[in-house]
């Protein structure tokens, strides 16, 4: 019988999930490399840590090489630059959704960071950690946490290796300080890239501001483009606690609080549940490190989740899908996030149990988390919920940053949206909802250019390129609102392709990174199609073709960018009426 006559039993299975992340586990299956090779490190593909490039791609290269130092790094590089080689850099753990591992063609080369995992050197009295490139966010912070300082903001996700970051923009949530962005915590860059006959055709470089200013800020945002970066050092601060809390309240007012809360609290984030009508307000603070508690921030969504129920949940989501049932997506939504709420989303006063807030615990075990990838071998018993190589998490992220200035305005069309169908965003909260983290301006001239709001939208994404989505004009409809309307940044290692189609245009530094780059790697050695279409170089990042719109390949301009033979046809936003989305207007009978 259809799975729409169950509900009760299926809030009892989601529970039952939910349920089990609250339990640590030594088992799981961690991810493996996402580098594949036929034969050896020859004849190989890489993908993402989701098993999918937004395109659905296969990107393929002749070799891979897996440099141990920064001499084999250099002798690597300077082999694939005599031969004219196309090269690109990938790391431990692709969690980098568009393109920017591929390589041109099938001959290139791809250069992975994965055992240039090392710490450098670390300098208490100048408070600096130098680490190598494949140096993972965890690492990274444990590192320095053993000397007594701290990275004081950083991405939500352990995962990440710091050349990952430093490459993507990645960030945490504060408008403090130099504000959340790891790359403006680094110091000093050393990059490998081409050169000339006279350098032995590859030239390591050393940047800092005060050196090399003009090349540093091309470099701490780079996309992979100026060369593989070897080291990076970081300016730390002392170890520090935290103090955090969260309150769950009617969103209401949720526009006006948005505007002052990161003034008032260091670490503040929110996750909207805009069909509830709810926000999770984070009031998250520093305090002294010799304040008592030792709390622990162990996120439950990235907790090793048990495969069997990653199915039953991903099989829950795809029957909603065919039977277009909004109520049981609102349903599971509103037991997922009050679940979440309720059990603290993972944070426990000793590492163990939840007692209360405030939750106080060490910076370097509240920053981040990401326990699914530190498991044992289980023959994929259980996993990272997003695991390509089981039936898990298939999804779209759609990420960008909204000047301060328009966040209520923004916030504001997405409850026009809402008025018009209450059930129409459900979907985003069975992924926890809209997480909103602050971001400021930067130097890097790839990186924000004003203090923002970065909206992060997760929502489901079919198997099939062309099965359309349930309210999938709502979504759309989101996206081009930020895009066009307010001018949004995308963020650089998220995103479908029509959030970057002349994305470099709207950076004030373009020009002064485009020169750089063209001075570091003139031939464009480091550089694929995929760069030169973001970068305005060459191409643009749309595709066009039938049903392009409906995986964001492009924005529909004709019913047949959409699914017209299953009812759904290019119309006019709802609220924003410049918007191009694919609407479902009719039943169709399969």
């Amino acid at each position: 019988m259809a799975f729409r006559f169950f509900p009760s039993y299926w809030r009892i299975v989601l529970g039952l999930c939910c349920m089990f992340t609250l339990v640590h586990t030594a088992l799981s299956t961690p991810p493996e490399d996402p580098v594949r090779c036929v034969s050896g490190n020859t004849d190989c593909s890489v993908t993402n840590s989701y098993g999918v490039f937004p395109d659905r791609s296969t990107c393929r290269a002749a070799n891979v090489a897996y440099p141990t130092t920064e001499a084999e790094l250099v002798s690597i590089v300077a082999a694939a630059t005599k031969a004219r080689r196309k090269m690109r850099v990938t790391t431990l753990l692709r969690d980098i959704i568009p393109k920017l591992a591929c390589t041109d063609g099938t001959d290139g080369l791809f250069i992975s960071t994965k055992f240039l995992n090392h710490t450098v050197q670390a300098d208490v009295g100048a408070m600096t950690l130098t680490v190598e490139s494949g140096v993972t966010l965890r690492q990274l912070i444990t590192e320095a946490a053993k000397v007594g300082l701290a990275l004081p903001y950083a991405p939500y996700w352990w995962g990440l290796t710091v050349g990952g970051m430093l490459g993507t923009g990645a960030h945490g949530s504060s408008l403090w300080g130099k504000g959340s962005a790891v790359h403006d915590y680094v110091t000093e860059i050393k990059i490998v890239s081409p050169g000339s006959v006279n350098d032995g055709f590859a030239k390591v470089r050393v940047l800092s501001e005060s050196t090399t200013p003009v090349e540093f800020n091309a470099a701490k945002v780079s996309l992979g483009v100026l060369g593989v970066i070897s080291q990076v050092t970081f300016g730390l601060q002392p170890m520090f606690k935290r103090s955090l809390k969260y309150v769950m309240k009617n969103d209401l007012d949720f526009d006006d609080q948005v505007l002052t809360l990161g003034e008032k609290h260091e670490f503040a984030d929110f996750v909207w549940l805009p069909s509830q009508g709810k926000v999770v307000y984070r009031m998250d603070d520093r305090v002294a490190v010799n304040t008592l508690g030792n709390g622990l921030y162990d996120f439950l969504p990235f907790r090793s989740q048990p495969s069997a129920a990653l199915a039953i949940i991903r099989s829950s989501e795809e029957k909603q899908e065919i039977f277009r049932d909004a109520t049981g997506k609102c349903t599971e939504a509103t037991l997922i996030s009050s679940t979440l709420f309720s059990s603290s989303y993972g944070l426990t006063n000793n590492g163990i149990a939840f007692t209360g807030y405030p939750v106080i615990g060490s910076q370097n075990r509240m920053m981040t988390s990401g326990s699914c990838l530190d498991s044992l071998q289980d023959g994929l018993t259980t996993a990272c919920a997003w695991d390509s190589r089981i039936k898990g998490e298939f999804y779209h992220q759609t990420c960008f940053s909204i000047p301060l200035t328009q966040v209520k305005s923004f916030i504001t069309d997405i409850k026009s949206l809402i008025k018009i169908d209450q059930k129409s965003l459900c979907g985003l909260e069975l992924y926890n909802g809209i997480l909103m983290r602050y971001v400021t301006a930067s130097p890097a001239y790839l990186g924000k250019d004003t203090e923002a709001i970065d909206f992060d939208l997760t929502y489901y994404r079919a198997k099939d390129p062309l099965t359309p989505r349930l309210y999938e004009d709502f979504i759309e409809e989101i996206e081009q609102i930020a895009l066009f309307k307010y001018n949004a940044l995308p963020h650089w290692g998220k995103n479908r392709n029509v959030a970057f189609d002349g994305v470099i245009k709207k950076y004030k530094n373009a020009s002064a990174f485009l020169k750089v780059k063209e001075s570091y790697d003139p031939d464009g050695l480091f550089s694929s199609e995929w760069t030169d279409q973001i970068l305005g170089i060459k191409g643009n990042a749309t595709i066009v073709k039938d049903g392009c719109a409906l995986e964001g390949l492009c924005i529909c301009s004709e019913d047949a960018h959409c699914a017209p033979t299953k009812g759904y046809m290019c119309r006019p936003g709802k609220v924003y009426k410049e918007a191009r989305v694919c609407t479902r207007v009719r039943d169709i009978n399969a």
